[in-house]
This record gives structure tokens, C-alpha cells and sequence, in this order.
């Protein structure tokens, strides 16, 4: 177990690493080659000031399956019994047409040549929702990519890439290769391993430390079986 949850961040569209609060930028390429190891459901929350990128904040709500306020969160800071009531959840909400409570998904995932560490990547909504167009898929447009042709995510190197044209950072997804028969041993070992759950359990006490455990979750449209990690 590390000792701080290493992150992967693509905060002002550069692929950064921060571990225990220090960042270090890893690429200056518009483009990194990864495994994803597991997923989390997609998740959402509330901050109740702006975002600033500077400062860590604690979110006023969170919900882990966007459909109920988490069991965690404090009783007088529930915006709502159910999301879909809230009205931080109407379209204009936030900033332009966007929710004010902001979608987001945990992915842990690994390097290209790097197996055996493990990052917790955190996509916003704009990167995991959307069509596929000219071959640049969201996340999950990539899962049912990946699904329609019996490929696991965790048996190919996934390229994810910036999209050039978003005033913010957004990422897409693309297959690369399928993994070699001694890569796709390493991260089968990976899948339930203590840090990959780490990094896709949601939790913001403390913020840099999930220490609460999650079973093995499938997303909508991005499902995992350990019984087909065979190359597709």
C-alpha cells in the first residue's frame, strides 16, 4: 500500500502525477498509453463555492451511484432526498447549461510498461458522456466499443487522448493493442489489489486517502468478467 493515493490528473490538459500533494508532470504529449484496471460507478457532487484548482475542497453533498445523498454525508447538508429532486441537479444550475452537482467517474488504472502501479484517474462528465464522433469516444462510448467486441478493458492498452477543441481538459479513448500473455497476467493480479480498490472508492474523509473498501463494480456500459480475460 503507498503511502499517499497516487493520482493521475490531466489538469490544464497535462498529464500529471500528484502523490501526497506534490505533482509531477509526466508528459507534455497530448496522449498517454494505460491499462484500465477497474472502474467505479459514476458518481457526483456539490461544492458549494466555485471551483478554484489551486484549493482542495470538501465537497456539501456527494452521492456514489447519483441516485441518493451518500450515506456519509452529514444530515444538514443533504441539497436532497433523492437526486434527481435537487435543484442542483436542474440543467443552468452551474456554470452555463451545466449541473452545479458535477458527474464524475474513478478509474484505476496503470502505465503502459508500468504494471504494477496503480493511479487513480477521475474523469468529469464530459469525458465519460457523449457519442462517439470521427472515432473520438467518451468513456462510455469506449466501454460499448470495447463490449460489441468482446474486449475487457483490462486486455487492451487503452490510449486516452485530449480533445484539442475543449476550452477544458477532456479526454477520449482508443483501443491500441491487446495486452501480451505475461502483461495480461500482471494486471489480472491487479484488479482486486488493496490500491486499485483505494482509488476508485469514493470517499473525501480524508481527501487524499480512501481508506474504505469497495466491492468489484461494473459501470453503465463498462462492465469487466474476470472470466473473459481472453484477447477479444
Amino acid at each position: 500500500m503507498p503511502e499517499f493515493l497516487r493520482r493521475l490528473s490531466i489538469r490544464d490538459k497535462k498529464f500529471s502525477e500528484f502523490t501526497g500533494g506534490n505533482e509531477i508532470i509526466i508528459s507534455h504529449e497530448n496522449f498517454r498509453n494505460i491499462i484500465i484496471i477497474n472502474a467505479a460507478p459514476v458518481s457526483r457532487s456539490y461544492y458549494e463555492d466555485n471551483y478554484d484548482p489551486d484549493k482542495v475542497a470538501m465537497p456539501i453533498c456527494w452521492s456514489a451511484d447519483t441516485q441518493i445523498p451518500s450515506k456519509d454525508v452529514p444530515e444538514d447538508q443533504r441539497q436532497a432526498a433523492r437526486c434527481m429532486d435537487c435543484t442542483y441537479n436542474i440543467r443552468g444550475s452551474g456554470y452555463g447549461s451545466s449541473r452545479a452537482c458535477r458527474f464524475s467517474q474513478r478509474l484505476a488504472v496503470v502505465m503502459e510498461g508500468q504494471l504494477d502501479v496503480v493511479y487513480q484517474l477521475r474523469l468529469p462528465a464530459t469525458s465519460i458522456f457523449g457519442e462517439s464522433k470521427n472515432g473520438n469516444m467518451p468513456m462510455q462510448a469506449y466501454a460499448r466499443f470495447l463490449r460489441e467486441h468482446n474486449s475487457p478493458a483490462v486486455t487492451v492498452v487503452t490510449q486516452i487522448y485530449f480533445d484539442t477543441d475543449s476550452g477544458t481538459p477532456k479526454l477520449f479513448f482508443k483501443p491500441s493493442r491487446p495486452l501480451e500473455d505475461e502483461e495480461l497476467k500482471m494486471v489480472s493480479k491487479m484488479i482486486d489489489h488493496p490500491d486499485t480498490i483505494k482509488c476508485i472508492t469514493l470517499d473525501f474523509t480524508p481527501l487524499f486517502e480512501g481508506t474504505r473498501t469497495s466491492p468489484f463494480e461494473s459501470t453503465d456500459g463498462f462492465q469487466f468478467d474476470k472470466q473473459e480475460m481472453t484477447h477479444g
